[in-house]
Order: C-alpha cells, then sequence, then structure tokens
C-alpha cells in the first residue's frame, strides 16, 4: 500500500477538511484533526501540519496539494549511548529495520513480553505520523490506540513468557538475562523468517546487556542471521522498529495484566512497590500461596514481603 506524507499550513489543513467534507469519518487516530476515506484513500491530519495519504489513491490525492506543500522531513535522533563494535552507525534511523525489545521484566505481577518489529524505510513516515515513540513515554490507552493502528502495518512475532515458565526457568537456575536473550532471538528469527527472502538492512536489540554477554547467552543456540547486527541502549530512540516493538510488546504486557486481575479477582498493580506487596498478601491470602507461581515472579524480594504482611493483615 503506497502512502505520502506532506507538510503544510494549517489554514491549508481547513481548506482540505472542507474538501473532504463528504467522506469524513469520526474514529479520530490520536493527535489528528480530521481524517476522510475517497475513493481508495484514506486521509489523514494530524496537528503537527502532516498529513497522511495511504491506499491505491494515495499519490492522486496527495498531488492535489503538493503546490503548498513540501515533503515532511526525516525526523532527526539523538542519543547519549556508550559506544562499542556492536554500536548502530549514524544513518540507523534511515534504513530498514527489524528492531526488537522487551516487556515486563522489573514487574513482579504479569509476564515478560517480547516483540520483534520489522519496519521499512518506506514505512518510517507512516510509524512516526500512528504516533510510534518510546513505549515509556506513553499511558495505557495510548499504548493500547496505537498498537491496534500499527499491528496490521509491520510484520512482527510477539513472544510471552508467562509466569509459570518464567518461574520454572529461573528455578532451574537460567537468569533473567539469557531468558531475555532466548525470546529476542526467537522473536528476530521468527520475524526473518515471515519476511524472507527479502532481508532488512539490520538488526537492531535494544541493549538490556553488554554484546558479549547477550551473545554468550546464546551459545548453543541456533543464532538469527543478518547482514549486520546492532545492539544499542535507548533503542526506542534509535530506530522506529525498536520503538514500535515496545508499543506492541507493551499491549500485550497490559492484556495479559487484564486477564491475571481478572482471575485474581481485583485489580493487579504494575510494578514491584509497596502497593504490589499488599496485592501480593491480598492474593496468598485469597489464592493460597501457591498462587504466586502462576501470577508473580517469585524470586522477586516482593515475595517474602509479601508473605509478611500477610502473616501480619491476615
Amino acid at each position: 500500500m503506497s502512502h505520502v506524507v506532506l507538510l503544510v499550513h494549517a489554514s491549508q489543513i481547513s481548506k482540505m477538511k472542507e474538501h473532504y467534507k463528504d467522506s469524513l469519518v469520526h474514529t479520530l487516530p490520536p493527535g489528528s484533526l480530521f481524517s476522510a476515506r475517497p475513493a481508495h484513500c484514506a486521509i489523514t491530519a494530524y496537528k503537527s501540519g502532516k498529513v497522511l495519504f495511504q491506499g491505491a489513491n494515495a499519490e492522486k490525492e496527495a498531488v492535489k496539494w503538493k503546490e503548498n506543500a513540501q515533503t515532511a522531513p526525516a525526523a532527526k535522533k539523538t542519543t547519549s549511548v556508550k559506544t562499542h563494535r556492536y554500536s548502530p552507525p549514524a544513518n540507523i534511523g534511515t534504513l530498514s529495520v527489524v528492531g526488537s525489545d522487551e516487556v515486563g521484566t522489573g514487574d513482579y505481577f504479569g509476564p515478560m513480553t517480547v516483540v520483534a518489529v520489522y519496519a521499512k524505510k518506506e514505512q518510517l513516515p507512516l510509524l512516526k505520523e500512528l504516533g510510534v515513540q518510546d513505549s515509556k513515554n506513553l499511558k495505557d490507552p495510548q499504548i493500547i490506540e496505537i498498537a491496534k493502528l500499527i499491528k496490521n502495518v509491520v510484520p512482527f512475532s510477539l513472544l510471552t513468557c508467562d509466569n509459570p515458565k518464567y518461574n520454572t526457568l529461573q528455578a532451574k537456575g537460567m537468569s533473567q538475562g539469557k531468558i531475555k536473550a532466548l525470546l529476542h532471538n526467537q522473536a528476530i528469527k521468527h520475524v526473518l523468517t515471515k519476511i524472507g527472502p527479502e532481508k532488512p538492512d539490520a538488526v537492531l536489540i535494544d541493549q538490556f546487556a553488554e554484546p558479549g554477554v547477550f551473545f554468550n547467552y546464546l551459545k548453543g543456540q541456533e543464532l538469527f542471521r543478518a547482514d549486520a547486527t546492532y545492539l544499542s541502549t535507548k533503542a526506542e530512540g534509535v530506530h522506529l522498529s525498536v520503538a514500535a516493538a515496545s508499543i506492541l510488546a507493551r499491549y500485550a504486557f497490559i492484556r495479559r495484566f487484564e486477564q491475571l486481575s481478572e482471575k485474581a479477582g481485583f485489580t493487579i498493580p504494575k510494578g514491584a512497590g509497596s502497593k504490589v506487596d499488599e496485592a501480593a498478601a491480598r492474593l496468598i491470602h485469597e489464592k493460597g500461596i501457591e498462587a504466586l507461581h502462576e501470577f508473580t515472579k517469585v524470586h522477586f524480594a516482593n515475595t517474602e514481603k509479601a508473605k509478611n504482611l500477610y502473616k501480619k493483615k491476615y
């Protein structure tokens, strides 16, 4: 599906909205001013002044407005990260990349979710206009809205390590870092298989361990194959593929959290603070100590705190 992004003045957007008044739609994407669906084209104008044209007639519709517009420039990325031999090049943000990220590693309740996304360079303006950015900067309702928009736009692979599986692996001596590395590797392989025979310019992994440690975790595994592999901290700000992966991983995490809350019979808090300890103590009281294996990462210090709270309160 072809797409064009134009940058126009507010007055021009008003003219466009009037022009497409017969094909306006009522449900608007986050940050947009209007959305229209003329024949074989979807048009969305954003508060930033950018207007996105998608569909078979994207070029045909966009050309009507190009005289008073300019092609939207790519966003400039600035990061401050430690460099090493796997550090991405300066132009990484303009390339076609498979990016991967994970969510849930610091939460006592809930699973660990890992997602890999393939974002072609031609899709980067579209992803930006759909609101793709580091999921840490977005609230859950925004995550859900954006995830619903992008899950049909980019090829991706989602892997979820639920608590029973996580606790079993951890009890056998596997570190959280190794579990993450295995999931990243598998998710990336899945995406590379999906897009084959097409190959990305590079693979970019949100770095959670030094490169030597990361690849050591994967010794004995069938490693994904790529022409170039990079690891970077804060990778959500380095390439939109990782930002999209972080959003989809967070979306899956939120949905699984909702399911766990329903199963528990009360709303389970995120994170690993005092409210989490209280919720875990309540869970022990209502479901029994064995429920922690299903709902939590039992090796966290929260487990002992919850047990002590349970003894005091119940």
